[in-house]
């Protein structure tokens, strides 16, 4: 059985497969000051609730955007499973089928994307990822990424206005009503919500524009379906685009 890692800056997400398919996935939260211990006894129980044994792991593979946090997880594996981590990064790029414009510079969670929307649909793509960022990556056919746009994340843009102002609360992440808020809530969640999928459209309008014309845009991340009821832009919605990147990445190894 394969265990893949995407350590994000908000969770850990950790996906089993087995003969190519995924089978089940869990999350965690992402916290430097969390020992390997608690990290471990998180692992195994997340592995006991799915019947699987760490005896079963047969390989693992991480990918991480948080250095501090790599260490540890790496070292967790290697105590329950027996097995040392490939952990991706720029050494490993040459192997896999892109062409990487800053290879040294590009996250793992994005290569294992494009090499997820390369092998499953070979064809011009934009994979827009709704995490901590909100990242447009955008890939040729033939494997070649062209680069990406960054922004910040719906999640991270609330926190930064709520945090930042005295009388705003917290809100949820939910669609309102109207785009003319009537209360606080449903002002902020108007302002973020709708103004977060006027930036989705045009940003993959302009991107696509770029590359010469309509190209398959995939949505992928842990609130990637919260926008899409208020897009039109998505070809295809998949949460589990980079644990299949980090899958397909283990065939390389």
């Amino acid at each position: 059985m394969l265990l893949v890692i995407d350590i994000g800056n908000t969770d850990i997400v950790g996906g089993l497969y087995r003969a190519g398919g995924l089978v089940s996935s869990f999350r965690l939260r992402s916290q430097a000051r969390r020992t390997e211990d608690e990290y471990s006894a998180g692992f195994l129980a997340h592995l006991a609730e799915r019947g699987v044994a760490a005896t079963e792991i047969e390989q693992v593979v991480i990918s991480s955007v948080v250095p501090a946090l790599t260490p540890t997880i790496r070292q967790l594996c290697l105590r329950l499973f027996g097995r040392e981590a490939l952990v991706l990064g720029p050494d490993f790029w040459p192997r896999l089928p892109l062409e990487l414009p800053s290879p040294r510079e590009i996250g793992s969670d994005l290569v294992a994307n494009a090499l997820a929307a390369h092998r499953r649909f070979a064809r011009d793509c934009l994979v827009v990822d709704f995490g901590t960022a909100l990242t447009f990556t955008a890939l040729r056919g033939g494997g070649k990424v062209l680069g990406v746009t960054i922004a910040p994340g719906l999640c991270t843009a609330i926190e930064s206005l709520t945090r930042h102002t005295a009388q705003l609360p917290e809100v949820e992440l939910v669609p309102p009503a109207s785009v003319i808020g009537t209360d606080t809530v449903m002002s902020i969640q108007a302002g973020v919500l709708h103004g977060y999928a006027g930036l989705v459209e045009h940003l993959c309008a302009a991107i696509s524009k770029e590359m010469g014309g309509r190209v398959h845009v995939v949505a992928t991340g842990g609130l990637c379906k919260v926008i899409a009821p208020l897009v039109s832009c998505f070809d295809l919605i998949d949460q589990g685009l980079t644990l299949d990147g980090l899958a397909f990445a283990a065939e390389y190894a």
